[in-house]
Formats: structure tokens, C-alpha cells, sequence
């Protein structure tokens, strides 16, 4: 198993981290179950990490998310004597920068991550990401500022939450010209997404090119912008 620069030991409690590690040739001596990793080592969710576990791996730096990981868990990490890197860009203009951050962290060189120029869709759009109760994303989040950049405006930017809690009255009044419903963190129904279409057409997305950032970033921003564009949803205004 290889590791960072020189050995570096790293153990990365963040997805999309752990694909942005892996794509460099840095393979971590641990991840979370969320990682999707089955041949490593797991230290337990991103929300509940196996403290001891990791402690006892010894290594010599832990990657965190300011939004997956609890700040307990890393303030925990800490007092224990392990150097911690957070990592949590919150904007497509972020994503660069957070890489290249995380590249000297692990000690190695890595390609920029840049995002293409798209033509914008001129859209408006809903983006369910949980039911019972609805909620979606406000606009000081990585989705909503990919969808930006895509030329797709979040009816919910405004929100007071960077998650908020709504019901489809307030969907309704917004007047989405589409719902995009991700394939994560919840999984719609055909019956849910049936009652979405009462607000407006429903196209499905890619949750993981919706929310997760790194080295994926370029590429997942194509594929949203045809997946959307592909759809030919023409502007309620």
C-alpha cells in the first residue's frame, strides 16, 4: 500500500478527499465507510469516526471537511497530537486552491484543478436534497456555486440556512423552470419525484458530481451541463 510523499501516513475522513488522494497515486491508510473504498481500511462514518482507531494508525496527517466532520472529532484528533488539514471549499472558484493545499500537505505535485468555461444555461432551478421534511441548499454552498457556474440559479440562494427546511407551497411560489433531484444524500422515489413534477419538470443528477469537489470538479460540471441541457427545459421567464 502507498502512501503520500516519503511515507506520509494519511487517513482521510472526506469522500470526494479520498477519490482526490486516490487519483494522485496517494492511497490513505484509512477512510470512512462513505468512502466507497472497500479494499481500505474503514475508522468508522464521517460523522463518527473511530478515534482510537485512527490514533493508533500513527499517522502523520488527518484530512477533515468543516461540513462531513464534526469539529469535535478533529479538536479531539488534535489534543491527541495529530496534525489535522482541513479541507472545505465552498465555491468552484475554492476547489483549485483547496487542492493545492492538499497536494503540499501529502507532499506531492499535482496537476491545478480548473474549471472549463460553459455556456449558461439560463436556468432556475429546485434542488431537493431530502424529504419528510423537504429541505435543499442555500446559496453558501459548493452545489449551489456549481450550479452557478453552470448559469443555473438556485431559487433558495437567499436562505437564512445554509440547508434550509421548505415546503413545496414555497417550491411553487419560487417558480423553478426545473427540479433537480440528486442521487444523493437522499433517494427519491418514482412517487417523489412524481410530486417534484407538480412543481416543475424533474431532471435527475449525479449527486456525487453535485456535492463532491476535487479532482472530479471539471469533468462533473460537463456532465451536469449535459445532463440539464440535454433535457431542453425552456425558461418559465
Amino acid at each position: 500500500m502507498s502512501a503520500g510523499a516519503g511515507g506520509l501516513r494519511v487517513v482521510s475522513l472526506v469522500p470526494s478527499v479520498t477519490e482526490s488522494l486516490l487519483s494522485w497515486g496517494v492511497v490513505p491508510v484509512a477512510v470512512t465507510r462513505f468512502c466507497e473504498q472497500p479494499t481500505l481500511l474503514a475508522v468508522g462514518g464521517t460523522k463518527t469516526p473511530d478515534l482510537d482507531a485512527i490514533a493508533d494508525l500513527a499517522p502523520d496527517l488527518v484530512v477533515v471537511n468543516d461540513e462531513e466532520n464534526r469539529r469535535e472529532d478533529a479538536d479531539a484528533l488534535v489534543a491527541r497530537g495529530l496534525e489535522v488539514h482541513v479541507c472545505s471549499p465552498r465555491s468552484v472558484a475554492e476547489v483549485g486552491p483547496a487542492m493545492a493545499a492538499l497536494a503540499v500537505a501529502v507532499g506531492i505535485e499535482a496537476a491545478p484543478v480548473d474549471a472549463d468555461e460553459l455556456a449558461p444555461l439560463g436556468l432556475r432551478a429546485f434542488v431537493p436534497i431530502w424529504r419528510r421534511p423537504w429541505m435543499t441548499l442555500a446559496g453558501d454552498t459548493y452545489g449551489s456555486s456549481l450550479l452557478s457556474s453552470l448559469g443555473v440559479a438556485n431559487v433558495f440562494a437567499d436562505g437564512d440556512d445554509r440547508y434550509p427546511t421548505v415546503g413545496l407551497a414555497d417550491v411553487h411560489e419560487r417558480a423553478p423552470d426545473v427540479v433537480l433531484a440528486p442521487s444523493e444524500p437522499y433517494a427519491f422515489k418514482p412517487l417523489h419525484l412524481d410530486a417534484l413534477r407538480e412543481v416543475a419538470p424533474v431532471v435527475e443528477v449525479d449527486g456525487q458530481d453535485l456535492f463532491w469537489w476535487g479532482v472530479r470538479t471539471p469533468a462533473a460540471r460537463r456532465r451536469l451541463h449535459q445532463a440539464i441541457g440535454g433535457a431542453a427545459i425552456s425558461p418559465r421567464r
